[in-house]
């Protein structure tokens, strides 16, 4: 007779061999040899991550104030992995600064909207495409998972085994003789059975599974050479078996079979395997033995750690078994995301330095979780969900309140990081000389000529010097450098940046950055777009202008001539110019 659908759960639990394998190992292939317990190392011990940020377009003051604050707060709290980043390309001077410093140019920040990454289960249960399907079912079962990733020879993500291709596969055996699904080697019964092989060699078998418990003398017709029969101690029913010429003959209850059943077997080629477990169980988890292979879905739902966890929400909850599998660039599995990862996920935690305005910061800062404001400017349009610590402190630079902090808590910045600190002081105050600049601002600077034991106003007009050419940058970079946009009162988006000069006009390019202004207004859709190009010697401005120029002229009192605003004694933006800007729009 054949076995019908039957519980294999009578027979005692998996052995070791068939615990779950967790997270890839990143090297060899998972399967049956190592399917004992394994963690990925990129799983041990990560911190939580905290990005600290300044705006875009970032300058000098934005990118060091990340730089010093990340270092700071990794010292005071040993629980987070805080990581400086920057929001746009560095410009000159900042270059000039880094590699002056030795200090390392922060990585590049997209947008901090959740990423399948900050989801995904970097510990999950990871089968070899030869893996019998009865552990694959064990893993499953022990994960609470309704798959499982199956991994090809080269580690690359071959499908997936899901809970309705084992349910379906019964229903099939139900109604249908019980056969493997695909051809399986006998030492991978035997294994799958916690058994043992007696005689003949380690083949691969493909027939049909039956339970010999009737007289041999009305054994089916249907039994042929090549099939797989299971059958307790009866000598008579063994040796009709090997007879037929079955290629597989296992022997149940621990029940030793015969010297004469033995010599049969080899004279026939049959190979022997006794089993443990009793005669039903034996046959049902021979069926099970068969690779995984046989009834993984070879297509099944993929994505990549960096998809936006909006794009692919959608499509995790319409595939039936409610889950994705994370692949990197060589299509081998990473992570495991499922319904459960898609309910409440944590927001990334940011820090924002140097600004506070939404329309400044990082793309995405709405669904984020803020959770300190350090800056030196006005209050701005961010909002929080919840309170979080904020301050606004009215001095030069953003560096000036990061050091401050450092003195506060008994500590000194390393080298690298105190000489960007010193940098970004002297590049928002020109050299302590912006109308910005205050007694703190000193301060902080005496402080840090005694860390790095330089001159401050010689390593300041350096940096100035070195850095204020603009004579070969394009006329569109000129115009976005240290570009900051604010918000007006009716709501619609005005710009102002900012380049320092050295005793260099930019007269003989005002054609070409009046264009790439009108430009960029365009594409952008700003009301107004400004250019504050600022003589650091003789401590004035020209403010190059496109867009609405009547409540410019109306705010500084001078008409605007062939689209240039002269500002005599004019050098921050903050104090000076930004004010009466968003006060006329």
């Amino acid at each position: 007779m054949q076995p019908r659908t039957g519980s294999a759960s009578a027979h005692r639990p998996p052995s070791r061999r068939a615990q779950p394998s967790l997270a890839r190992s990143g090297h060899g292939r998972p399967g049956r040899a190592r399917a004992h317990d394994r963690r990925s190392s990129a799983a041990i011990a990560a911190l939580p991550r905290i990005y600290v940020t300044g705006h875009r377009n970032p300058d000098t003051d934005s990118i060091a104030a990340a730089i010093g604050y990340s270092e700071l707060m990794a010292r005071l709290d040993s629980e987070h992995d805080y990581k400086p980043v920057r929001l746009g390309d560095l410009n000159t001077q900042t270059r000039w600064v880094l590699d002056r410093a030795h200090a390392r140019e922060p990585d590049f920040l997209p947008h901090i909207m959740l990423r399948v990454r900050d989801v995904m289960r970097r510990e999950f249960p990871l089968a070899a495409d030869d893996e019998p399907v009865r552990e694959v079912g064990w893993m499953m079962a022990r994960q609470d998972l309704d798959l499982v990733p199956i991994a090809a020879a080269n580690g690359e993500l071959a499908g997936v085994m899901t809970e309705r291709a084992l349910a379906r596969r019964y229903i099939r055996e139900s109604r249908e003789a019980s056969r493997l699904d695909a051809p399986a080697k006998v030492s991978a019964i035997a294994e799958v059975l916690e058994g043992e092989i007696l005689t003949g060699e380690d083949r691969e078998v493909n027939g049909r599974v039956w339970v010999l418990a009737m007289e041999v003398d009305a054994l089916p017709e249907e039994i042929e050479a090549g099939d797989i029969v299971v059958v307790g101690n009866r000598d008579d029913a063994q040796l009709a078996s090997i007879e037929i010429g079955v290629s597989l003959l296992v022997i149940s209850n621990r029940c030793a079979p015969s010297d004469a059943v033995l010599s049969a077997a080899r004279e026939r080629g049959t190979t022997v395997v006794r089993s443990p477990l009793d005669t039903y169980v034996t046959a049902r988890m021979i069926t099970l033995s068969a690779p995984c292979c046989a009834l993984m879905d070879p297509e099944p739902l993929t994505v990549r750690p960096d998809d936006l966890l909006s794009d692919v929400a959608d499509e995790v909850k319409e595939v039936h078994y409610r889950a994705a599998v994370a692949v990197d660039a060589a299509r081998k599995p990473i992570g495991l995301i499922t319904r459960t990862d898609l309910v409440g996920p944590r927001p990334r935690q940011v820090i924002l330095v140097d600004h506070a305005e939404q329309a400044q910061s990082v793309p995405g800062v709405e669904q984020a979780e803020i959770l300190e404001i350090l800056d030196h400017h006005h209050i701005g349009s961010i909002e929080t969900k919840v309170p979080v610590r904020a301050t606004f402190d009215p001095v030069g630079s953003t560096a000036t309140l990061v050091i401050e902090r450092f003195r506060h808590n008994g500590m000194e910045p390393s080298r690298p990081t105190a000489t960007v600190l010193l940098g970004a002081i002297l590049s928002d105050t020109v050299i302590l000389n912006s109308p910005t600049t205050t007694e703190r601002d000193h301060a902080a600077t005496e402080y840090l000529e005694r860390v790095l034991k330089i001159d401050a106003t010689q390593f300041g007009r350096e940096m100035f010097e070195s850095t204020s050419d603009l004579s070969r940058v394009d006329a569109e970079a000129i115009v976005s450098r240290d570009a900051k946009e604010y918000e007006a009162s009716d709501g619609r988006t005005l710009c102002i940046a900012q380049v320092e000069t050295v005793g260099q006009a930019l007269d003989e390019r005002r054609d070409e950055l009046l264009d790439a202004l009108e430009s960029v207004r365009e594409r952008r859709e700003y009301v107004l777009n400004a250019l504050m190009v600022t003589d650091i010697l003789a401590k004035d401005t020209d403010l190059y202008v496109s867009g609405e120029i009547g409540p410019l002229e109306h705010a500084f009192g001078e008409p605007v001539k062939d689209g240039v605003l002269p500002l005599p004694g004019v050098m921050s933006r903050k104090k000076q110019v930004a004010p009466k800007v968003l006060a006329a729009f």
